[in-house]
């Protein structure tokens, strides 16, 4: 039996998340904002360095994204958190606490916000 590597380990954890359900109308508001706001303007910006965009947590005092693919173990994450994560969920979430974790392991929960096309 060989063993797996980490990029191996996450091609199996990411494989159930699927991408989130486009919005109803039921889901305008604050949180409805937050997931269009991640998947036209934040997951677009994360996938053109490789990256993959996750939602772990969202409420109006937290936003828990979790980064794979390049991003996972990146440096630059604290950047991408501080210039470009947080001000756009300031946006629409202005008291909201922002967590950003990256890694090849999604967190259990977490569900792949899909790239608007």
């Amino acid at each position: 039996m060989t063993s797996k590597t980490d990029p191996e380990l996450a091609a199996d954890r990411t494989g159930p998340n699927e991408p989130m359900e486009p919005l109803t109308d039921a889901d305008e508001g604050e949180l409805g904002a937050l997931m269009k706001m991640c998947r036209d303007v934040l997951a677009p910006l994360v996938a053109a360095d490789g990256g993959t965009m996750y939602l772990v947590k969202a409420s109006a005092e937290e936003a828990h994204f979790h980064l794979t693919g390049t991003c996972a173990g990146c440096p630059g994450a604290s950047l991408t958190r501080d210039g470009m994560i947080a001000p756009a969920v300031r946006t629409v979430l202005p008291k909201a606490r922002v967590v950003v974790t990256t890694g090849f392991r999604v967190p259990d929960g977490a569900v792949r916000v899909a790239v608007s096309r």
